[in-house]
């Protein structure tokens, strides 16, 4: 079921992040407004009422370029459009394109649909690194895996579907059992930025927010 509070609470999450970074009033309100975009259009897309959006905010090269994504399990690719007359709809990429920086889509990394991104310029962003919370769906080999307490490093991650249609995730850890987790569900993770790699497909050398998923069934 889609909710009608999902782009409030992607706006929210991303006006909370931005204000741990201290960014400035223009980033906050030009990326609220290109979240607020790309959530919208993640919400009109025809799947299965049980499909769930993911949100991510990131920081990247070290403090000067704020990326934003929003998943969905729809196929195609969003098309730029352009409105004729007084049509109040279809501008959505449009603003989009104006604000931000470079955009584009992507296959999901897990799971089935796209990723839809956008990156804004945002001098003077001050990320803090450190732990943080993220779906399990978007956990990535590497990272390491709060477990039982216990620190672990991530060796694999694979996605499968339940027969009822659901999507969890099997995390494999470096020593341990394996964690098998719906996707939603919420796990705590350390990222490589603190050894300084720089990764651009998983993006795990600076610090991120996901919001997942924004539109609970």
């Amino acid at each position: 079921m889609r909710s009608r509070s999902s782009v409030s609470r992607a706006r929210a999450a991303l006006r909370a992040k931005l204000g741990e970074w201290r960014a400035d009033q223009t980033v906050t309100a030009d990326a609220e407004l290109v979240l607020s975009e790309l959530v919208t259009n993640a919400l009109r897309v025809e799947v299965p009422g049980d499909r769930m959006i993911g949100v991510r905010i990131e920081c990247r090269e070290r403090g000067g370029l704020l990326r934003l994504e929003v998943s969905d399990a729809g196929e195609g690719r969003p098309v730029v459009r352009q409105p004729k007359g007084l049509d109040t709809a279809g501008r959505g990429l449009l603003i989009v394109e104006a604000l931000a920086h470079r955009w584009g889509v992507c296959e999901r990394q897990a799971g089935i649909g796209k990723t839809v991104w956008a990156e804004l310029m945002a001098p003077g962003i001050v990320p803090a690194r450190g732990e943080e919370e993220v779906a399990a769906v978007t956990v990535r080999v590497g990272q390491s895996v709060r477990a039982g307490g216990v620190w672990r490093t991530v060796r694999s991650v694979r996605s499968e579907r339940y027969a009822s249609g659901g999507l969890f995730v099997l995390v494999g850890l470096e020593d341990g059992p394996a964690l098998r987790l719906q996707a939603g569900d919420v796990v705590t993770v350390r990222t490589a930025a603190a050894h300084g790699v720089d990764d651009l497909r998983t993006t795990e050398a600076w610090p991120r927010l996901t919001v997942g998923p924004v539109n609970a069934p």
